[in-house]
Formats: C-alpha cells, structure tokens, sequence
C-alpha cells in the first residue's frame, strides 16, 4: 500500500531552507576567500620570484577548481538523485571543509618543497568537485522544498548566500588589512585565518545540514519509481539540458562581468583607487543580494519566463552602453549608478535561474539534470570571462568584451522566447 510522507509544518519548513542556504552561503564563502586572499598565500606556496609569476601559478590553481566543477556537478548530482539531497549536500560541504583546513595548515614551500603546491592544488580540487555539486543539489532541494506558490521567492536566497558569501570574504580581508592586523602579519601567517574560519563555519553547517529533512518528492520518487539517475537518462532530455547551458552561458558571462571583473574593471579602466574599487562593488553586490528575493517574488506572480526575458533584452541592448559608461573617468555615486543598473538587469537570471532549471526536469533525474550542464557551461564561460576581458583589453580592443557579454545575453534572450512558461508546466509538480 502506498503512503505518503506527512507534509511540512511552515515552520519546519523554513528551517530546512534556512539550514540548505547557510551551507550555501558557507560553500561559496570558502571558495571566495581563496580569491580575496591569494595576493597574500601565494608567496607561501610557490617558489621566491616575482609577484607575477607567483599569482600567475596561483590562478592556474584556481582554474583547475574550475575544471572539477562538472565533475562534482556530475558525480555528486547522480547522488543527489540516487541518495537523496540531502546526502550529497551533506558531502558537499564536508569536502569544501576539508579543502579549506588542508590550505590553513599547509606549511610554505620553504618547510615542504613542492609538496606545498601540491596540497593546495589537491584542496582547490576538492573544492572545485564541492561547488560544482553543491549547486545542483541545493537548487534542487530548495526548489523542491519550498512551498508551490513561492518557489521562486524561496529558491532565491539560492543567489543570495553565493553573494554573500562573496560579500563576507571581501569584508574579512578589508576587516584584516585595516583594523587587526599588518601587510607583514597578513602575509606572513594571517592569510590563514579565513581558510579555518571557513573550515570552522562549514563544520556548523554539517550540523545544521545533519538535521535536514529530504525532501516529500524525492522520498515518493525513491519509494515508488525504480528510475535512476545516469547520464543516458538526462539524455533523454536534449531541450531542457540545451535551455540550462543557453541560459546559463549568457546569465553566468554577465554575473562573472559585473562581480567578479567588476573590481579590476574599475581600478584598471576606470582609474579609481582599489580602495575605491572595492568599496564600489561592496555597495553594489550588499543591493544586487537584497534585490533577489524581491525579484524571485515578482516571479511567483509574472512567471519565469517574464524575468528571463526581461534580463535577456535587458543585457542584449544596455550591456555595451553601460560598459562604455563604467570606462570614462567620472564620481564613485555615478559608477555606483551605472554599477546597480547592470545588476538589476542581471537579478532577473539571477533569482530565477534556481527553479526554473529545476522546473525543467523530472524528480529522478532533478538534481543531475540542474547540476551538470550548469557546471560544464559556468566552467567554459564563467571561468574564463574574466581572462577573455584582460586579454582583450591587452590586445587594444576592450570593447569587444562588451560585445561578447551582449551575444551571450542575446543567445538567452531567443532561448527565453521559444521556452514555454516553466511556472505553468512544472515538473516539480
């Protein structure tokens, strides 16, 4: 006889979305501090030579969490489906803890030779396969979590804890330059403090994520359906796997542009301080992260497909006129402007992008579905956004780059006009 699992109390179930976001939030604020703080670790890692040389290794490391990302979207996806989210998120944050405890206590190259190198490329690894699952699994529970009326409202906090988390590692460092401690002691041994600050919150988050329930549509699917989740199954889903990367190639270029290159683009363009520049784009993301829920609301009410065209045409027409604005010399309240425009058009792939990835495929094969194409197309387009931008602006042609942003967002905007409204046709249903 089938039984179905008892329904949610609301206050149960906000305490589950609350424990799925702060894993989240502690996830991608331990893959934030590896690029806040690299300036001050590298030294540490790599042989004495030039700053250059040393950074330039450093961010090869980076890359390579890059590479592991579709892997653990892979991987740790399956288990989502097969498992249940519950335990790959779970795993996920373990293995982003022990990433982050392995890089804080890593001695130097000095004391170890290249086994430090080494240890820091394998802790990137680990935390490249941790985030490349973690999005998958926590879009998936989120989603499936909420309750049907606010899934957008609720899968937002989705971007809010990856902003944040980005925001709190940026606070960390400027709360250690200035206040606690000096250039030397930073250099010299507190470059480590936010790696066991991280590794210290994602033990917290282990709890908290120990203490989950799984969600009522992968218990039902788990209890009555012998479907499991591998890679000739999400086959069968050709359109829905070609409308998450598409979507996901023109939101993740314009996310990557105006997060994370926004800063240099201010110092090294724009001509503001790096103080200034980091002040700036403080201010900006605190809006861009309020701005979510509100956006993921909307979409409850107006449906995901309105917010996805409204980003696609949004960034297709006013990318290259606001990069163009953001380049000239002008006031930190004007690039602050030109700066919140950018994101208001980019909050609608933003606080979307979570659930109607997840509308788009059925329960067995939810969290794969989401996690895989996402990681593969943030890999080729999110990790490289940032390098394509400087090696353009090295060639003389800064201005292409904005042009490329612009024919990605267009590559989502026809993608969002011939999809149907997922809000109407939801799988999660």
């Amino acid at each position: 006889m089938n039984q179905q699992t008892p329904p949610l109390t609301h206050k149960k179930r906000l305490l589950n979305i609350f424990s799925g976001s702060v894993g989240n939030l502690v996830e991608y604020f331990d893959w934030a501090i590896y690029a806040a703080f690299a300036l001050y670790f590298a030294p540490a890692f790599f042989p004495e030579g030039d700053q250059t040389a040393q950074l330039l290794n450093n961010a090869a490391v980076f890359a390579v969490g890059f590479i592991f990302r579709p892997l653990g979207g892979w991987l740790l996806g399956s288990m989502a489906d097969r498992k249940g989210r519950k335990s790959a998120l779970l795993l996920s944050v373990s293995l982003m803890c022990l990433g982050s405890l392995i890089i804080a206590c890593t001695p130097g190259y000095a004391i170890i030779g290249g086994w430090a190198p080494a240890l820091l490329l394998f802790a990137r690894m680990l935390q490249g396969f941790s985030i490349g699952g973690e999005y998958g699994s926590s879009a998936t529970y989120l989603s499936e979590m909420a309750h049907h009326k606010r899934r957008g409202y609720y899968s937002s906090f989705q971007y809010v804890t990856i902003v944040l988390g980005q925001l709190l590692a940026l606070v960390l460092l400027m709360v250690l330059q200035k206040w606690l401690l000096t250039s030397a002691e930073l250099h010299q041994w507190g470059w480590r403090i936010p790696f066991i600050i991280g590794g210290l919150l994602a033990v917290i988050a282990m709890a908290l994520r120990g203490n989950m329930a799984e969600t009522t549509a992968f218990v039902e699917q788990h209890t009555f359906s012998s479907r499991n989740a591998h890679l000739r199954e999400l086959l069968k889903y050709p359109k829905e796997l070609l409308t998450v990367v598409a979507l996901t190639a023109g939101g993740t270029v314009s996310y990557y542009t105006f997060t994370v290159y926004m800063q240099k683009f201010l110092v090294n363009t724009t001509g503001f301080s790096k103080d200034d520049a980091t002040t700036i784009s403080a201010i900006a993301l605190l809006v861009f992260m309020v701005i979510q829920p509100l956006y993921g609301l909307l979409s409850d009410f107006v449906g995901r497909r309105f917010m996805l065209i409204a980003f696609g045409a949004g960034a297709t027409l006013f990318t290259v006129p606001i990069l163009t604005q953001l380049s000239q010399p002008q006031s930190m309240a004007s690039a602050l402007v030109w700066y919140i425009c950018a994101l208001l058009i980019i909050s609608g792939y933003s606080s979307v992008n979570a659930i109607v990835k997840a509308e788009l495929f059925p329960v067995h094969i939810r969290a794969l579905g989401v996690g895989l194409p996402y990681a593969l197309t943030v890999a080729l387009f999110g990790g490289t956004a940032e390098y394509l931008a400087l090696w353009l602006k090295s060639t003389g042609h800064p201005e292409w780059f904005a042009y490329y942003v612009s024919g990605c967002a267009a590559l989502a905007l026809v993608v969002s006009l011939g999809m149907k409204e997922t809000k109407e046709v939801s799988r999660l249903d």
